[in-house]
Parts: structure tokens; sequence; C-alpha cells
């Protein structure tokens, strides 16, 4: 484990504590109020931890260090995509007026456009963590193949995840108490598991797939 393992996990720690405020606020509020302070230090402590106990289990089981980074920026990516989704369900309520569940275009609700761009923003982040640090074989590659199958990925994971979430969200009625801005954040987290389980297999071995000199 490298000082830039280090460091890039004390940043991703931050950056996942203070994305997860909206999601908290927009989920429960009464948490958001007397958690707020503390998240973001929980953070700070927990992902540095949690990366130095799958490096050190990694040296039985090599494949566990690159599964835990992954792990790490799946979470920071989940969160930026909650985060950016929560942040529009309020700012177009508030400035705008707009509630997600207002239809946007036939067959659709603004939910879906939420969820479209937080996904995007999401998948922008999910590519520079992933190739330069998750996946990284030392050699810093900028191809056209490459971001070609990023894409290709991305456009498969892109529908998996909207798809998905944008069903529930539309299609399947919230438990029992559940308003729609917490029924959203549920129909996202559905989409971003498989979403995720797409992400790894296809950045590992299709888009960031190490070289024979480098495989792991």
């Amino acid at each position: 484990m490298t000082k830039k393992d280090y460091i890039l996990g004390i940043i991703a720690g931050l950056l996942i504590g203070f994305l997860a405020l909206p999601v908290l606020k927009a989920v429960k509020p009464a948490l958001f109020v007397k958690f707020a302070a503390a998240v973001p230090v929980f953070f700070l402590i927990a992902v540095p931890v949690g990366l130095i106990i799958f490096y050190f289990l990694s040296g039985k089981v090599a494949v566990l260090w690159q599964i835990g980074k992954f792990g790490v920026i799946g979470v920071l990516n989940t969160l930026v995509d909650w985060g950016v989704l929560a942040l529009l369900f309020l700012a177009f309520r508030k400035y705008l007026g707009i509630e997600s569940t207002n239809a946007f275009i036939i067959g659709l609700t603004f939910y879906s456009l939420y969820k479209s761009i937080s996904f995007i923003v999401a998948n922008v982040n999910s590519y520079y963590w992933n190739k330069y640090w998750t996946f990284s074989s030392g050699v810093l590659r900028k191809t056209k193949a490459e971001y070609l199958q990023f894409l290709a990925v991305s456009i498969v994971g892109f529908a998996l995840n909207v798809g998905i979430a944008s069903y529930v969200f539309d299609y399947i009625h919230p438990f029992t108490g559940m308003n729609p801005d917490q029924w959203g954040i549920i129909g996202a987290a559905v989409g971003s598991i498989i979403g995720l389980m797409w992400n790894f297999l296809g950045y590992k071995f299709i888009v960031f797939k190490p070289s024979s000199r480098n495989s792991i």
C-alpha cells in the first residue's frame, strides 16, 4: 500500500462523507440534523481503515486489493449519483416548483431526467478514479479504443442503472410511509447494485484489462 493509496483513500473518504449529507437529508431529515457533523468524520476514518484491511487480506488473495479499491470508488460513485439526485430533488422543488413525480415526457417522470443527470456525473467521476487508481497498471494510457470501450460498458451500465431505478420508482408501489424522495433513493440503490456488478466486470476485463506483463 503506497502513499498514493493512503492519500486517495483519505480524499475518497472525505468526498463520501460530504456527499452522504444531501442523501441523508432527503431520506431522513431528522438524522441529518442530528449526525451531519459526524458523518464526514466517520467516513474519513472508516475508508482508509477499510483499505488497510483489504490490503493485508490481499496477501492471500491478490485480487482483493483491487476489489477493495473498487468498493471504495463504488461507494463514492454511488454517493455522487445519489447526492446529485438528492440535490436535484431539492433544487427543482425549491426553485422551480417541480416534483420528481411530475410528468417529463410521455411515459417518464422528472425522476428519470434527474437520474440520468446524476448517473452521467457519477460515470465521469468513475472513469478517472478507476483508470488512475483501481485498475492502474502504472502506465497511464489515453487511447481512442479505451475511451470507446469505456463508453460501450458505460452505456450498458447506464441502461441498467437508470432503467431499473426508473422502473422501481414509476411502477412499484413505495413501502408504507415512504415519500417520493425516499422511494427515489431506494430505486437508485437497486439500480446501483446491478450497475456496480456490471461495471466491475466490464472495467476489469474489457476497459482496463491488464496486459500479460501487468496481470494480477
